[in-house]
């Protein structure tokens, strides 16, 4: 099925262009693992992409040098590296020395959580959004509470208003797991938003905790990223390269406190204990030089998602959102369970019902990869639904 894309050489369009899927088929991380290789993976958060220059060389030379060791305690590299890089995209100044280092984006979450609520106490979250959320949280014996996402796909602040005084019944204390942007829909929430959701966490006592590791991701020109931190003076943000550089398996999160907020500063020794040496090796290098890369990856997904939105058409009517480089597909007319449509085609994305009730009939599909395979991807895409399609 798979022979066009599987082709030994490319017209090269942009950075996603540069592997053709022989190529990406030799690597062995769960994308190109979890299922037969008749089947295109487009679920995974990777990219299809080279490994940025500075961090191969960095990390080469890491290794070259025997430096395999522990990090060290008071190490800001990776800080100091984002501090840099957030000036420059955000214009936003990055407390270095009150930030502290985890071994990932969804550890440092956790541990936030567990400094600024205890055991029972409610964390809200607005669905659809992503699965590690409800999991980690449940792990961690929090009352999950939820504020969807309106109709519109952006925060719902009368939902919210009710959930935090919902979660603030009994004076226990409470927290709110922003995903900024939004994973799955790629809702590039606004200062204004983030500015009215403050006002509104404030009057219930409810401490925002915000996901940030898809910030720089924002490929739509004229759309800016806002840090949470930077509206909302007591919330916690965590940041990760693992994102944007392709990183996954050389994870590192930096913990940000906002201006009014103290707690970072508690964060236990083993959270930092978990860093991963080399992932920090890795991060520095990708916020430090890597913004040649990225420039590239947003234009590939700006090119990719036009493409997509094309290739849909008409048989599935899809607007890019302005970040993430995923798309999130309303297939509910199609099946229940799109997906499993999808993959019974060749086809692997995420199901909508993994992010919350509120996917129910939609699919996640990640389109960091090449034009051949996302071309391909969608010709699957139409043979399956419209073998399903009612009438």
């Amino acid at each position: 099925m798979d022979g066009a894309v599987g082709a030994s050489t490319v017209v090269h369009v942009t950075i996603f262009d540069s592997l053709t899927l022989d190529q990406l088929r030799t690597r062995t991380s769960m994308k190109w693992r979890h299922y037969p290789a008749d089947v295109l993976p487009l679920f995974v958060a990777e990219m299809d992409v080279p490994q940025a220059e500075p961090v191969v060389r960095a990390v080469h030379d890491a290794m070259h040098r025997g430096d395999t060791g522990y990090p060290s305690d008071d190490d800001h590299s990776v800080a100091e590296a984002l501090a840099g890089f957030a000036a420059q995209r955000w214009g936003w100044d990055v407390p270095v020395a009150r930030t502290r280092t985890a071994a990932d984006v969804m550890v440092g979450l956790l541990e936030v959580v567990r400094l600024l609520t205890g055991p029972g106490d409610a964390v809200v979250i607005s669905p659809p959004v992503y699965p590690p959320f409800t999991e980690f949280l449940q792990h961690a014996d929090r009352r999950i509470l939820h504020a969807p996402l309106g109709a519109d796909g952006r925060l719902d602040l009368d939902a919210l208003d009710h959930a935090f005084g919902r979660a603030k019944t009994h004076g226990s204390r409470a927290a709110y797991l922003l995903c900024n942007p939004q994973n799955p829909t790629g809702t590039l929430h606004t200062a204004d938003e983030l500015a009215a959701l403050g006002v509104v966490s404030a009057r219930h006592g409810v401490r925002v905790v915000s996901d940030e590791v898809h910030a720089p991701l924002v490929p739509e020109s004229g759309s800016r990223f806002v840090p949470a931190t930077t509206v909302i003076p007591d919330a916690i943000a965590l940041h990760s390269a693992s994102k944007a550089f392709n990183l996954a398996a050389l994870r590192v999160a930096v913990a940000v406190p906002g201006p009014e907020a103290t707690e970072v500063s508690d964060l236990a020794k083993p959270v930092a204990d978990g860093v991963m040496h080399l992932g920090a090796v890795a991060q520095t290098a990708a916020y430090a030089e890597g913004g040649a890369f990225l420039d590239e990856v947003l234009t590939g997904l700006a090119h990719n998602r036009r493409l997509l939105r094309g290739l849909l058409a008409p048989l599935v009517t899809w607007e890019p959102p302005e970040a993430t480089y995923f798309a999130w597909l309303d297939l509910a007319e199609f099946a229940d369970n799109p997906a499993r449509v999808l993959l019974d085609g060749g086809l692997a994305v995420n199901p909508g019902a993994t992010f919350g009730v509120e996917g129910a009939g939609h699919v996640r599909l990640n389109v960091a990869t090449s034009s051949a395979i996302l071309t391909e991807a969608v010709a699957r895409l139409h043979t399956a639904l419209s073998g399903v399609r009612p009438g």
